[in-house]
C-alpha cells in the first residue's frame, strides 16, 4: 500500500517538513547541484533551503560539465558566479561585497552530497574549475546533529547557504527564519532516532 505524499515537499504525509519552510527573498541567485544519492535522504536539508528561497535552482547530477543550463547560468553571471567550496585557490567572502556589486548579478553554486561526492563532483566538473571558489569563514559551529561528520567548518548545504548569504547580503535578520525552521526540523528529524543513537 502506497503512503500519501505532501504535495509540496513530497514527502509522506507523517513526515512533511512543510512546516519548517518560511518563504525569503533572497538577491543573490543560488543554484544546488545535489549528488543524485542526495535525492531520497530523509536527513537532506535542500528540499528545506529550496522551498524557502525565493531564487534557487536545483540540478540533480554527478558531472556537470556538459550541463546545459548550468553552463547558461555561468555564462550569464561570469565573473559574479561562484563556487562554495574549499578548493585549494578558495577565497574569504569579500567584505562588504553589498556595498560594492549588484546582489542580484551574484551567482553562488553550492554541491550537495558527502564530502566524498561532493569532491568527485567537483573533480569531474571541468566547469566548476573556472569560477572562483569562496570558502566559509573559520569556526563555523553546525547545528546538524542528525548527521555527522569529523571534517572541520563542516555544516549541512543549508548551513553552508546561510552563512554565505548573511555574510554577502550583509543582512541577518532577513535569514533568521531560514535558521530557526532548520533548527526546528533537526529536533523534528531527531525524535524518530532512538537517543543512544546519536548520542
Amino acid at each position: 500500500m502506497s503512503r500519501t505524499l505532501c504535495n509540496k515537499c513530497t514527502r509522506p504525509v507523517s513526515t512533511c517538513i512543510c512546516r519548517f519552510i518560511s518563504h525569503v527573498d533572497n538577491e543573490v541567485k543560488v543554484v544546488i547541484l545535489q549528488h543524485k544519492s542526495e535525492l531520497k535522504q530523509a536527513k537532506a536539508t535542500v528540499p528545506l533551503l529550496a522551498n524557502a528561497l525565493s531564487n534557487c535552482e536545483i540540478f540533480v547530477g554527478e558531472d556537470f560539465t556538459e550541463h546545459t543550463e548550468l553552463n547558461k547560468i555561468i555564462s550569464l553571471y561570469g565573473k559574479q558566479c561562484f563556487l562554495v567550496y574549499p578548493a585549494e585557490n578558495a577565497i574569504d567572502i569579500p567584505p562588504d561585497m553589498s556595498k560594492n556589486i549588484n546582489l542580484s548579478d551574484v551567482c553562488l553554486i553550492l554541491l550537495d552530497g558527502t564530502w566524498k561526492k561532493s569532491y568527485l563532483m567537483f573533480m569531474l566538473s571541468k566547469n566548476l574549475h573556472l569560477l572562483d571558489a569562496i570558502k566559509l569563514p573559520d569556526g563555523l559551529e553546525s547545528q546538524y546533529q542528525i548527521r555527522s561528520t569529523t571534517k572541520e567548518n563542516a555544516l549541512s548545504t543549508l548551513e553552508a547557504c546561510y552563512h554565505c548569504l548573511i555574510n554577502i547580503e550583509d543582512d541577518v535578520m532577513k535569514y533568521q527564519t531560514l535558521i530557526n525552521d532548520f533548527i526546528k526540523f533537526n529536533e523534528f528529524q531527531l525524535s524518530f532516532i532512538p537517543k543512544e543513537h546519536y548520542k
